[in-house]
Parts: C-alpha cells; sequence; structure tokens
C-alpha cells in the first residue's frame, strides 16, 4: 500500500488558506496512487507556538486573550462543515485522510478549544475524531482535554490504521488501546520537531512490530503573518525555526524506511508491504501470542464526554 506524508507548514491561523495547501497535497498523494496521506498535530489551522514566546501563562493577559480570540475564529467546527472540502477530496481520489485540527465542537459548548486528530476514509466519511486526551506543558494554557471516544481503528486494504497526537504517543496505555485492537499501521502526528520523532518512531515500530508513520509540521518565523495579534511580540522573540519537521517511517522492525526530513515542505511517500507486519509478528506480538490477557487487562472509556444528559419525558 502507498502512503504519503504531508509535512508542510500551515498558513498560519488561516484556516481557508491552509485549507487550500491542504487539499493540493491530497490532490498530489492521490494521482501519485497514494492510499492515505498523513499531516501534522493541529496543522488546520496551526500549532499555538505563540504561547512561548508571548509570557502565555499571564493570568487574565489582554494579549493572550486576544489572541485566544483569534484563534478560536479560526478553530475548525467540523459540525458547521468545515472538513467539506477534505471529505469531499478523500472521496474524490479514494484516498484516507489523517488530519490534525484545532476543534471548537459545539457538542462541548462551542467556544473551548481541542487538538483533534479526524480519520476520514477513502469514501469521504469522517470514522473518527480523536480528541487529544492531555495536552502537554504549555498546550493547556489553550487546549482542553479530550476523551477516550477516538480511540478507535480502521480497515484500509490489508492494514488496520490507528493515530495519536505528540506526546500521547509515549503514553503506554494509550498506545497499548490501539494494538490490542489491530493496529500495524500506527499514525503519529506531531507540530514538528527532529527531536520528537528520531527515538520514539522507531521504538514504537518494535514495540507493535507494526509500520509506524511520523508526520511533523513546520513553523518558521517568516510563517508568522503580519495580521497575527500582537505579531510584534511574537517576532521580537521567536527563533527562525520553531518546528523543523522530523517526518518520518519506521518498518516493523524498527528500520527507517524514510528516515527524519527536516527544514523543507515535503510529500513524503513510500510502500508498506503487509508481509513484514506477519514476519516481525513471529516472534513477537504485544496483543496475540506474546499477551497475557489472564494476568493484565486494559479498561478503555470511549464514550464522548459532556456536561448533560438529557432524559426526555
Amino acid at each position: 500500500m502507498k502512503v504519503a506524508l504531508s509535512q508542510i507548514a500551515a498558513v498560519w491561523l488561516n484556516k481557508a488558506k491552509t485549507l487550500e495547501k491542504i487539499l493540493g497535497q491530497i490532490e498530489e498523494a492521490g494521482k501519485a496512487g497514494c492510499r492515505l496521506i498523513a499531516f501534522g498535530e493541529a496543522l488546520l489551522p496551526g500549532y499555538p507556538f505563540w504561547v512561548e514566546q508571548t509570557d502565555g501563562a499571564r493570568f487574565n493577559s489582554s494579549l493572550q486573550k486576544d489572541i485566544f480570540a483569534h484563534y478560536a475564529e479560526q478553530a475548525v467546527q467540523i459540525e458547521a462543515g468545515d472538513l467539506a472540502p477534505i471529505c469531499e477530496a478523500a472521496a474524490k481520489y479514494k484516498i484516507g485522510v489523517y488530519q490534525g485540527i484545532i476543534e471548537r465542537p459545539q457538542q462541548r459548548g462551542g467556544h473551548s478549544l481541542y487538538c483533534s486528530l479526524v480519520y476520514i476514509a477513502p469514501d469521504g466519511q469522517i470514522k473518527s475524531v480523536h480528541r487529544k486526551l492531555m495536552p502537554t506543558y504549555e498546550e493547556r494554557l489553550v487546549w482542553s482535554i479530550g476523551d477516550g471516544n477516538g480511540l478507535q481503528v480502521h480497515s484500509l486494504d490489508e492494514f488496520t490504521v490507528g493515530g495519536l497526537n505528540c506526546w500521547e504517543n509515549w503514553m503506554p496505555l494509550t498506545r497499548a488501546a490501539l494494538y490490542a485492537q489491530g493496529e500495524n499501521l500506527h499514525v503519529a502526528v506531531w507540530p514538528g520537531n527532529e527531536r520528537n520523532t528520531i527515538d520514539l518512531t522507531r521504538h514504537i515500530a518494535k514495540e507493535s512490530r507494526s509500520y509506524v508513520l511520523s508526520v511533523s509540521g513546520l513553523m518558521r518565523k517568516e510563517d508568522v503573518p503580519s495580521d497575527f495579534p500582537h505579531s510584534e511580540k511574537m517576532l521580537e522573540n521567536c527563533p527562525e525555526f520553531m518546528a523543523n519537521g522530523g517526518s518520518c517511517i519506521a518498518a516493523p522492525n524498527g528500520e527507517w524506511v524514510i528516515a527524519p526530513v527536516i527544514e523543507r515542505e515535503a510529500l513524503l511517500v513510500a510502500d508498506l508491504d503487509i508481509k513484514e507486519v506477519l514476519r516481525e509478528r513471529q516472534n513477537f506480538d504485544p496483543s496475540g501470542h506474546y499477551s497475557r490477557p489472564d494476568v493484565l487487562k486494559l479498561k478503555v472509556n470511549r464514550d464522548r464526554q459532556s456536561v448533560i444528559d438529557f432524559e426526555e419525558g
């Protein structure tokens, strides 16, 4: 099966223009015969790089409120059809899509933001929306905590695919929840940086005996737009690269299919062979013949969390 990793920079915090870039990448991958394409964490409309650069932890800051309001305005509302163009492109090119978004769900009041990973099947249907379980460090100043509803896997040709956001990939039980459902093609999405992907990608591949796709975004100083609120504050502090990429693919034996690619936009394409999964599962299968469910078992709550349950009389 042919797969693609789209390592691109968002048109930062501009939902419409970033969507145009995404659709162009789907078209290119589809015409190349890819059956799956994955994009970086929070790519639509962008990762909150400003927090680290603008004293983001200062409570009740008018500057931080201005930026958050701008971010929320550009966030994705799935219920409003914001992902419809991607769904249409997926169906047109018969390609599965893992899309990192900032979600502003009506189901949770319509104002809080979630870092979500959406899987769109080759028929154009949204099959799962995984809200990041625990935002990492400064992300908690912007994003809300998610739930287990999106801890799902999906059949795609001979493979079973699943995905996690960024440092969720460090969480053993979260990985185990996907392994136990038969995952053999793992998609790890990141805002970017080789330091995140160079070790963990190969570790997960060896642990799970699966292919692992790590896909990252890019963020350069030049990507800070002039219409970003308080852009001058951001620009005076930020380095040339806030995210340098690092997208890569590891095989089920932990060897590189594509070694980490840094500091450039790229559509990375590779052919994956399901037989390599079967070969490596011969001596180790973490949820199969090498598991002991009589001794160790994981319980997962996949309810979509809500603050209200209606009972109609």
